[in-house]
């Protein structure tokens, strides 16, 4: 819960920050543990490896993320495990995960499940990864220090806030370790939790922006995005009022606010208008609460996101010398009519390699015998029409992928497609999925008897090529 609590600023902690640890302790170093001795008994490790032909453990190869994204995520203490990620990818419209990789005031310091091959996993199937740390926060925040071995951001005014510039560029230095052993690599944004806070106590208030400015300005040495969370009333407030009336402090490139709304949506009457628009924000619209998708059940907080571009698709390929295959409506054709449409059906067999005549655009014997072949291929009946079922075919078959609200690319035109020909949709062909898909997919979900999650799992991909309109 916030630490400042209101009727007006419903924004608590991540979920992760409620959630403790207590086995999860650091000891201090021994005190005669310097930096000197540490470097000598590192060096002589080093040697030691060598000698004996061992090496130290590789670093995974990165990957960038969140990149350009417009949909909906989740964060949730502990990282959850692959089965469960997979049971969500399957079910659930999240396509986003927070995980906390650093940061000493982090609840949930144990994280068994947080491995590079996790974390590989997870981008390979789309999954957009944000990784968050938890380290020292505002000095006026009475739930900090958690533990004996964290601290809070120094509060001290001295040359300009000095020691908090300071704690903030060795939070950054070690988030930055933290994401290259996972295999995240430069270009990808980092995100800092700063818990809700009292921002009318001048040299809290200070030292956090401060802390901030220095977070991001380290960051953008190492190569990395920074983004910053904190409650809407509070934290984020702050740093909206120091955008515009502080031009000395470096603003985060990307925004996290918490706002338990209940909108998925990245607005908040705490801030302007005008700040990290456009694909600068994300909101938390929901706290802590149970869901469960394809039978797992996590405690989670709900996000929206629009970072980078947002969800947006490529221009499309030409097709077979320009052939057009995107329309509202796939009407039903026979033998001997002509058009533009019949000119599609010439293309997409051509492409799937049963038709090699050329695109008149005359649905002629050869261009029928060739649908027909199709049609039986692909579970249908040998009727000698190009219909809704043999148009959804065409349309959907292909290499398939789950995708969910925020796919784009040529697989999220294939659906439109052949949503477009199972039914009255008329989808606008964008290459993006987005509301009007995802209704669509649900409602063609719902026809065919299958769970209504919007989400297009192998077993969709399979009934749309087999022409199920």
């Amino acid at each position: 819960m916030p630490t400042l609590p209101s009727a007006t600023d419903s924004s608590p902690a991540l979920t992760s920050d409620r959630t403790t640890d207590p086995a999860a302790r650091t000891p201090e170093p021994a005190p005669w543990l310097t930096s000197r001795v540490r470097l000598v008994l590192l060096a002589g490790l080093a040697v030691l490896l060598v000698l004996t032909g061992l090496s130290a453990p590789a670093r995974a190869a990165t990957k960038v993320t969140p990149r350009n994204f417009t949909g909906y995520g989740f964060d949730q203490c502990v990282t959850p495990t692959q089965s469960a990620m997979d049971a969500w990818l399957r079910a659930s419209p999240f396509w986003a995960v927070g995980i906390y990789i650093s940061g000493k005031s982090r609840a949930c310091r144990v994280q068994p499940n947080q491995t590079p091959a996790w974390v590989k996993t997870q981008l390979a199937n789309g999954w957009r990864i944000l990784p968050i740390t938890l380290g020292p926060q505002a000095s006026c925040n009475p739930r900090f220090p958690r533990y004996s071995d964290d601290r809070r951001i120094n509060p001290s005014s001295a040359r300009s806030y000095r020691a908090a510039r300071l704690q903030a560029r060795a939070e950054a230095a070690d988030a930055v370790e933290a994401a290259k052993r996972l295999g995240i690599g430069p270009g990808s944004t980092l995100w800092y939790d700063m818990e809700s806070y009292d921002i009318g106590n001048t040299a809290c208030r200070e030292s956090a922006l401060s802390f901030s400015s220095a977070w991001t300005r380290r960051l953008h040495e190492l190569d990395y995005v920074s983004g910053y969370y904190s409650s809407a009333g509070t934290g984020m407030k702050a740093l909206d009022d120091a955008r515009v009336n502080r031009p000395g402090l470096t603003m985060p490139d990307q925004i996290w606010i918490a706002r338990w709304d209940l909108v998925a949506n990245t607005s908040t009457s705490y801030l302007r208008s005008d700040g990290w628009l456009p694909g600068g924000r994300m909101k938390q619209y929901r706290g802590g609460h149970p869901e469960t998708h394809g039978g797992v059940t996590i405690n989670i907080d709900s996000n929206w996101l629009d970072l980078g571009k947002g969800s947006w698709a490529p221009p499309e390929s030409e097709h077979c010398g320009g052939v057009r295959l995107n329309f509202t409506t796939y009407p039903a054709l026979s033998e001997g009519v002509a058009g533009p449409r019949v000119k599609a059906v010439q293309c997409l067999l051509q492409r799937k390699d049963y038709y090699d005549g050329e695109i008149t655009g005359t649905l002629d014997k050869g261009t029928m015998d060739a649908a027909v072949a199709w049609r039986q291929d692909h579970g249908l009946s040998a009727a000698r029409i190009v219909g809704a079922g043999a148009w959804v075919s065409m349309h959907a078959a292909g290499k398939d992928k789950i995708i969910k609200y925020g796919a784009a690319g040529e697989r999220v035109r294939r659906l439109q497609r052949a949503l477009n020909a199972a039914g009255p949709e008329r989808l606008p062909v964008t290459g993006v999925f987005a509301a009007q898909t995802n209704a669509a997919v649900k409602r063609w979900q719902k026809q065919h008897k299958m769970a209504q999650t919007g989400v297009v799992t192998f077993a969709m991909w399979d009934k749309l090529s087999n022409g199920k309109a």
